[in-house]
């Protein structure tokens, strides 16, 4: 059976942590960021977790953790 191969697209934007989750960036803090509160936008410097429902497809873009 060949290797499957990352998706490099994938790999960039997602990263697993240590237990097996998949940790992402927040959106919507790129543009506009003068209507948005100082505590609203220190709020999107955090990371999120992938919801469940999204894992078992991030799982076959990133077959090898990334």
């Amino acid at each position: 059976m060949p290797k499957m191969k990352t998706s490099r697209a994938a790999a960039k934007r997602f990263k697993r942590t240590a237990t097996g989750k998949i940790k992402r960036a927040k959106a919507y803090a790129r543009h506009h960021l003068g209507i948005k509160s100082r505590k609203r936008k220190r709020h999107l410097h955090a990371s999120a977790i992938v919801e469940p429902t999204e894992r078992k497809q991030l799982r076959k873009l990133l077959p090898y953790g990334a």
